[in-house]
């Protein structure tokens, strides 16, 4: 499981969360969710990407949960959410909508944010009638509509048919991870994080994503491969906000511009110099008060209305 196999103290430990719920998506898939900080406070969802887990979003669930109720679930598969046979962008949508309706009150309103397939997760559901009704704003994190192997960077080709094919193989290889070895510390911080990435936000992934299984990981894989999502960026009409980092090679900066397009309602673009794809590890404090500042300007507003 991912709390076992994440850091155990310093800024990315996950914290203990304060319950912990079971949500049932459409299918049957249980959803391990768990809710931070005080009742009553204004509520924030996490979802995160692929082969991660609520761990991923420790950073962001310690200072949140000051003042906030902070619900982050664990994506089916990883973390504690057991795996599924149903791998797909429906499921995602299916299992967002169970963490909304299991976590939050009949009408009330959250910030969404999610990360890489967090986000995907986000366009999936944009245009359910439960996603609707929970959610006032979205932070879109490091993430992308479609063609996501045809634009990743991660191996070092000008584009074109052979790094595409190359890069399906990479993402979609079905080898062990192994433990978290100095030699693994460099290459998952090649592939996901920027250059400048201190040891310890390094160190915080690279446990987070070896604790996801392999099959878990496999089958993932696929779904993005095919990924097509452009119509659900349509469908997005909070307001929405996306961040991505500048040396970010599985979801380059063209995919957050893409993005910026094609939203109904986006209040900004933030490029961040240097940083790859775990911009929430990455970046923390900037995340949070990007979160912080949708709550404030859209969430508190409508929950008073």
């Amino acid at each position: 499981m991912s709390r076992l196999m994440s850091v155990v103290s310093g800024p990315y430990a996950p914290p203990v969360p304060t319950r912990e719920l079971t949500a049932v998506s459409a299918d049957g898939a249980r959803l391990h969710v768990e809710v931070h900080g005080p009742e009553g406070a204004p509520a924030v969802v996490l979802a995160h990407g692929w082969t991660c887990s609520t761990a991923f979003w420790a950073a962001q669930i310690r200072d949140l949960a000051v003042d906030h109720r902070v619900i982050a679930y664990d994506q089916r598969g990883h973390g504690r959410s057991p795996a599924s046979p149903a791998c797909s962008v429906e499921a995602l949508a299916d299992d967002l909508e169970a963490v909304l309706e299991a976590s939050l009150a009949p009408g009330e309103k959250a910030v969404i944010a999610g990360h890489s397939m967090g986000g995907m997760t986000v366009m999936a559901a944009a245009g359910r009638k439960t996603f609707r009704e929970h959610a006032a704003a979205v932070l879109l994190c490091s993430t992308g509509s479609s063609r996501l192997v045809a634009e990743s960077t991660v191996v070092p080709l000008r584009p074109g048919r052979l790094r595409t094919w190359l890069t399906q193989r990479v993402l979609g290889s079905r080898a062990p991870l192994g433990p978290v070895t100095p030699l693994a510390r460099r290459i998952l911080k090649y592939g996901t994080m920027g250059p400048g990435s201190a040891p310890h936000m390094v160190e915080a992934c690279a446990r987070i994503v070896h604790a996801c299984p392999r099959k878990v990981r496999y089958a993932w894989s696929q779904v993005l491969d095919l990924l097509d999502l452009d119509h659900g960026v349509r469908s997005l009409d909070v307001p929405t906000a996306v961040v991505v980092g500048t040396a970010d090679r599985l979801t380059p900066p063209v995919h957050a511009r893409a993005l910026v397009a094609a939203l109904p309602h986006c209040v900004g673009l933030t490029e961040l110099p240097g940083l790859g794809h775990m911009t929430p590890v990455e970046a923390p404090e900037l995340v949070t008060g990007t979160i912080r500042d949708l709550v404030t300007t859209y969430a508190t507003l409508k929950e008073g209305a």
